[in-house]
């Protein structure tokens, strides 16, 4: 009943241990605290119910962490958690959610009777900047901005698109719809949610910072699984290849110790547009030795994975076309059209349904998967219309390959929609143009990916259409290196190798590959974070200072994990670049510049060479690295080297790892350990927990690098060295200082096997 109504009824309501039922009119109102932070609310009309849809996890949870309280008090009823008070006016048919302890609501729902007529109205504080929904196909103009407002439409899209039914603000609150696509009108104060997939109104209220909303939508939604240790490194994928050139590639990589995991192959694998499944199986013209196994074997000896593009469409005229004809598979209404590359008929399967599923991963695994081809850059599968076909399909792949093996799955897919990151599932930008305009318009449309759920993010490194000039490689690959997925490409004409772009541009794109491998014991740290909690390597300025009005918008720098910022280079010829750093104290990584935050900075940059990255470290910072190699896993790691800058708060790290390549961290077989530190009048504090999990890996010693502090005495380590390189020659723990780049620094060795707690006066 509106609010409005002179004689407000009291509902008729049935209490639950967690939640409500309520009835109203046209339906009934089922309001269910699922975590401590989250409100589920569920309209059904009449005794209309359907299932969820693939946005939400089977997995999701039904129950808050902790006991719900709930109180009746005359037309009120209320619910509270830790994290959020439910009130609920049953007389006037209001609902209102706010954070224990807080006066105003983050979220009021006034005209609950709109659920009838499938509309969600919400209201919250004015001006509360809102962000999700979607993000910015290739071809769309991005300009910078990351908020949302007005109509947005939440859809998979096309080329790069993201989407997710899901807006969420700085202001402490989100509201995901379990929906397959829907509507967004935004305003300052007020949100209008339509276009609902189904008929009973089903959605979620969250209340938390954005790491929290985070947290919430991955246990909503779905965990993403860790891709294989291998893709924290570098991935060259080219179109116009063959076996020869393949492996002359490859060995100039290992010659030039340039690093390098990942090859992916485009069409020239495939036998595409032969009879018999050659959408699946290797071109043996080509790739003579692909068939029999043998190439991929002889690259899996240097440390290269093989990885190979999937299409969703059959040439018709095939085995495999006519008995996707005979059981219906084709994508209704689609008509037969030539293929571009084949020049045959061809359709495409309709992965929504279970059967293509099953049979197209069962070909992948048959001949693909046996055949060498250990990862899916799966292509074209927007073309559909449908949120879910590209979803859907590598979830065929990804449901094939877990049932026939225990290596983990990767995957790359041109758009994204949320559900999908429970599939071992990355995102790539689309056919992007070559440049410094294209490449600086990669910035928001990563970051406004990562505003959906869309954390495992890539691009083509030097754009896929045209020839970049050397500079523009150079500080592409600097930009690549910081983002999740660092792979280059390019049209069936280009090479996307270093030693293209001549000496200058091949110094500083190696030096780039050379720092993603150095930092990749922190880099894999945060991939296991992102399944854990949902939230990845990189993340927005906003997540970390979501009430600092200066990065609402700010598509210029992000965080690469908690301890790095970085701002990539994306002018030519820039010799001065200005950047804004949030609250607190920064050290630029290259020089041990120190900066105040809070403020814009102006940086000088080498416009001759290429050579400088703006790249930013956080005081509190605990950084892990490694020794540089030409591939993951080329030499065990016995020892860490951990970079510590104390902050006078406390800071922590989770170091993690496993055996980088199968399954096993889900049943508990994984190596977890927190770092932690904090300077005070005392000193500084440094300590190491016992770790977690019944993974024993390679390492044996942390030499931790305090930096700002020269000690004079140790507690907890009592064996002093004259220098750094007496301590490495020696056996044991220890310690010894010095000076490095940074200024004064306390070297300390330590057994990484048992929890140690330290203190440098």
């Amino acid at each position: 009943m509106p609010a409005h109504a002179s004689s407000p009824k009291p509902l008729a309501r049935i209490v639950a241990d967690d939640g409500v039922s309520l009835k109203i009119d046209h339906g009934t109102l089922s309001l269910q605290l699922v975590r401590d932070n989250v409100l589920h609310v569920h309209f059904q009309p009449g005794d209309r119910h359907t299932p969820p849809t693939l946005v939400m996890s089977k997995h999701a949870p039904r129950n808050a962490q902790h006991p719900v309280k709930i109180q009746h008090s005359g037309q009120h009823i209320t619910l509270r958690a830790a994290g959020l008070l439910v009130d609920v006016d049953t007389q006037r048919e209001t609902l209102s959610v706010r954070r224990p302890g807080a006066t105003r609501p983050l979220l009021s729902q006034t005209q609950l009777d709109t659920l009838a007529k499938g509309r969600i109205d919400l209201g919250f504080s004015a001006n509360a900047p809102l962000y999700g929904i979607g993000g910015f196909d290739a071809f769309e103009k991005a300009g910078a901005d990351l908020l949302r407002h007005g109509r947005q439409v939440a859809k998979a899209g096309h080329q790069g698109h993201a989407g997710a039914p899901l807006v969420w603000s700085t202001d402490g609150f989100a509201v995901l719809v379990d929906s397959k696509g829907a509507r967004f009108d935004l305003d300052d104060h007020r949100m209008r949610i339509d276009g609902l997939s189904r008929p009973d109104a089903d959605y979620y209220l969250i209340a938390g910072d954005p790491k929290a909303i985070f947290a919430a939508v991955a246990d909503l939604s779905g965990h993403a699984p860790l891709f294989p240790k291998w893709a924290m490194g570098f991935t060259n994928s080219q179109w116009g290849i063959d076996q020869k050139e393949l492996l002359d590639i490859v060995h100039t990589y290992r010659a030039k110790h340039i690093p390098i995991d990942n090859f992916t192959l485009d069409f020239d694998w495939k036998a595409w547009g032969e009879d018999h499944y050659g959408e699946f199986r290797w071109n043996p013209k080509k790739f003579p030795d692909g068939p029999s196994g043998k190439l991929a074997k002889e690259l899996a000896a240097e440390g290269m994975q093989l990885t190979g593009i999937m299409k969703p469409r059959i040439h018709v005229n095939t085995v495999e076309g006519r008995f996707a004809t005979a059981h219906h598979l084709w994508v209704p209404g689609e008509k037969v059209s030539n293929d571009y590359f084949s020049h045959k008929p061809v359709k495409d399967v309709d992965f929504d349904l279970p059967l293509t599923r099953q049979w197209f991963g069962k070909l992948a695994m048959k001949y693909s998967f046996d055949e060498g081809i250990v990862g899916w850059w799966n292509d074209e599968a927007d073309e559909t219309g449908d949120d879910t076909q590209f979803l859907n399909m590598q979830r065929s792949l990804y449901d094939a390959q877990r049932a026939h093996t225990d290596l983990r799955v990767w995957s790359i897919n041109r758009n994204f929609w949320l559900g999908s990151q429970r599939y071992a599932y990355g995102l790539w930008s689309g056919d992007i143009k070559t440049g410094f305009t294209s490449m600086a318009g990669q910035r928001q449309r990563m970051l406004a990916s990562i505003d959906t759920g869309a954390m495992l993010w890539g691009m083509d490194t030097g754009g896929f259409k045209g020839h970049p000039s050397n500079q523009n490689y150079a500080r592409w690959m600097q930009f690549a290196a910081f983002v999740p997925i660092f792979r280059v490409h390019g049209d069936s004409s280009q090479k996307r190798q270093p030693w293209h772009y001549g000496a200058r541009a091949e110094r500083a794109a190696t030096a780039a590959i050379r720092l993603r491998y150095r930092l990749l014991p922190y880099i894999y740290a945060y991939a296991w974070q992102y399944h854990a909690h949902g939230v990845g390597l990189v993340r927005p300025l906003t997540f970390d200072w979501p009430h600092d009005p200066k990065v609402r918008n700010d598509v210029g720098a992000w965080m690469f994990g908690d301890s790095l910022l970085v701002s990539p280079v994306v002018k030519q010829n820039q010799t001065k670049k200005h950047i804004y750093l949030p609250a607190g104290t920064w050290t630029n990584w290259f020089t041990g510049a120190r900066y105040a935050g809070g403020r814009i900075i102006t940086l000088n940059t080498d416009s001759t060479d290429w050579r400088d990255i703006p790249l930013f470290i956080r005081q509190g910072a605990i950084i892990p690295t490694q020794p540089v190699m030409d591939y993951v896993g080329q030499h065990p790691v016995k020892t860490i080297t951990v970079d510590v800058f104390p902050a006078a708060h406390a800071t922590h790290f989770d170091y993690y790892d496993d055996d980088g390549r199968t399954y096993a961290y889900e049943h508990g077989v994984y190596y977890l350990q927190r770092l932690s530190t904090r300077r005070d009048a005392n000193g500084v504090h440094f300590r190491i927990d016992a770790p977690s999990g019944r993974y024993t890996p390679d390492l044996r010693h942390y030499l931790v690098k305090i930096h700002g502090t020269d000690a004079q005495t140790i507690t907890g380590v009592s064996r002093r060295y004259a220098d750094l390189d007496a301590l490495r020659n020696a056996d044991g723990e220890g310690w010894a200082t010095g000076h490095d780049r940074y200024g004064p620094v306390t070297w300390v060795r330590l057994d990484a096997r048992h929890a140690r707690a330290i203190t440098l006066h």
